[in-house]
């Protein structure tokens, strides 16, 4: 099982698969590939960050990182990740932009057994064929919406990585809008210019991703609820059943 996503950049194969275990809390400072990365968390959940935004990924997500995207990588817990560094010319179409995708149970077990497969496997064999699975299971794979997009203007910037810090469900738009001296149709309109999505829906990710951590540590839903400024248990659950389509309790 190899471990250093670079240490093959070189070599003449499009699909290379690689497997690391990580302790708790450990962090990969910000860096870069040469090729993209499908990132997936087999166990544990990871926290990806770049200037652009933040990607959380429990086990059933995996988050694609293209080439020459500068990143860095938190594990929340033990960690152990399986990925493919996958070259331009292996796919029609590798996205430009980070992004969360479900990873299906049979694209599971291709990550699994892409980390075990030699380096300059046979192209036109066995272990040809699970790359190439692996990339078209891949081109299909849904996206997820497990992003918090960071704007480019300074101090809507700032205040975002500070709500991320300190996470308000019932922070709202008047507040923003009068902390940047803005009345509400114009934040509203820069809001989703910078970001690509409303207030509202950049809350309710963030929240996702400050929550989708805690609960992997062992936070109780309530606990949870609670710093998050909703007020109950009961509407919290609703909201994560809502976006991702199980309960809280399932990712503890």
């Amino acid at each position: 099982m190899r471990h250093d996503p670079d240490s093959h950049a070189d070599v003449d194969r499009a699909v290379v698969g690689i497997g690391n275990d990580y302790p708790p809390s450990f962090e990969l400072a910000m860096h870069t590939h040469a090729r993209g990365q499908l990132l997936h968390a087999a166990s544990g959940v990871m926290a990806v960050s770049t200037a652009e935004g933040a990607w959380v990924c429990p086990p059933e997500r995996g988050v694609w990182i293209p080439a020459g995207t500068a990143h860095a990588v938190r594990m929340i817990g033990k960690v152990s990740t399986r990925s493919v560094m996958i070259a331009p010319a292996a796919g029609r179409l590798l996205p430009d932009q980070c992004r969360v995708l479900a990873v299906s149970p049979l694209l599971t077990a291709l990550l699994e057994e892409a980390a075990l497969v030699p380096v300059e496997y046979d192209e036109a064999g066995r272990d040809g064929l699970v790359m190439r699975l692996i990339v078209a299971e891949f081109e299909r794979a849904p996206v997820v919406p497990l992003s918090v997009p960071f704007p480019r203007r300074p101090a809507l910037a700032a205040r975002c990585h500070a709500f991320l810090e300190r996470p308000d469900a019932k922070s709202g738009i008047e507040e923003w809008a009068d902390a940047l001296s803005l009345n509400r149709r114009a934040f509203t309109r820069l809001f989703r210019r910078e970001t690509g999505m409303s207030f509202g829906q950049w809350r309710q990710q963030a929240c996702l991703a400050v929550a989708l951590p805690m609960l992997a540590a062992g936070h109780s839903v309530t606990e949870i609820a609670f710093d998050l400024g909703y007020d109950s248990p009961a509407s919290f659950s609703t909201m994560f059943r809502r976006v991702l389509g199980v309960p809280p309790s399932h990712h503890r």
